[in-house]
């Protein structure tokens, strides 16, 4: 049992956890046991038991397993699920080779494989808050090569928005990856996972009756029609930023496009990884038209916006 009284869990040789003896905790303590307060997790030695090695699946800074109850459930459920009657698991240690961003998406996303999940309704449900903040949810997804103006037009339809009044939220490409996502890299599967959690994010915050704006290169379409999919028809407004890449390269605002040229970045959306254009998008910004600042721009979704009702509830 973990909580503010501590944990003293225990395995033997066959795998299971019993009250007999106990894990050993950080590799300088000698005691048989340890608790730790139910605001911090606890660290511990990688546990070994016999013959096969699996990585636990939790983001760690160290060479010490964490431990939490969530935690504890996962190796038991390792257990009971398993014909595996011999273990030997190991923490996925951050110096190791094999812990290049990414590399355990599989393992950190159990998208698909929970069992006896059943969803919990409440009494306040979408249109109660859509009515509270007289608006309807929805995502706005704007997608385009680095440099194609995404980052600018969602803040300046953030800030229309909210001098109208309407509460938004924008899900940048960046700033999820200082955080949700800082776990994956570029490659096309980090990518796809890297797009599947921002779209299960923003079908969240429009289900709270929020106008989210998801700003993100996402280069593959078939990822942003999952996206699509999660959300309720005409809720998914896709905004594509047309603009050229050589456009694009000559603004290159962060330094990127060169780098890229120069062969210091791989897989760089528009040089060495493609970018699959929109077909049907319900908005196109293209570069040339008249609506040429991010202002005029977000005005434009603005319109959209009213026209489909989204700005009343």
């Amino acid at each position: 049992m973990i909580g503010g009284g501590g944990i003293t869990p225990q395995l033997t040789s066959s795998s299971s956890f019993s009250s007999s003896s106990s894990l050993p905790f950080s590799s300088s303590s000698s005691s048989s046991s340890a608790s730790f307060s139910s605001s911090s997790l606890l660290s511990c030695s990688p546990l070994r038991l016999q013959t096969l090695s699996i990585p636990i699946p939790i983001p760690i800074h160290n060479n010490r397993l964490g431990f939490s109850n969530f935690n504890l459930q996962r190796l038991l459920q390792m257990k009971s699920n398993s014909n595996l009657t011999h273990h030997i698991l190991t923490p996925i240690s951050s110096s190791s080779p094999s812990s290049s961003p990414g590399k355990h998406t599989s393992q950190l996303s159990t998208n698909g494989s929970s069992t006896n999940i059943h969803w919990h309704s409440c009494s306040v449900e979408k249109d109660d808050r859509q009515k509270l903040l007289d608006q309807k949810g929805c995502v706005i997804w704007i997608t385009g090569l680095s440099g194609s103006g995404k980052s600018t037009m969602a803040c300046a339809l953030n800030r229309i928005l909210h001098q109208r009044g309407k509460l938004s939220y924008i899900l940048d490409g960046d700033n999820v990856r200082h955080g949700l996502n800082k776990d994956l890299g570029f490659k096309a599967e980090d990518r796809a996972e890297n797009i599947r959690r921002v779209g299960e994010v923003a079908k969240l915050f429009a289900d709270a009756g929020v106008i989210c704006i998801a700003s993100l290169i996402s280069p593959y379409r078939r990822d942003r029609d999952a996206c699509r999919a999660l959300l309720p028809n005409g809720d998914f407004i896709e905004v594509f930023m047309d603009v050229p890449l050589h456009i694009c390269e000559s603004r290159d605002p962060k330094g990127l496009y060169k780098l890229a040229r120069a062969g210091k970045i791989k897989g760089f959306t528009g040089i060495d990884d493609p970018y699959e254009s929109p077909i049907n998008s319900e908005i196109v910004l293209k570069h040339g038209e008249p609506c040429a600042f991010p202002s005029e721009m977000a005005e434009k979704v603005v319109v959209y916006l009213e026209k489909k009702g989204y700005l009343e509830a």
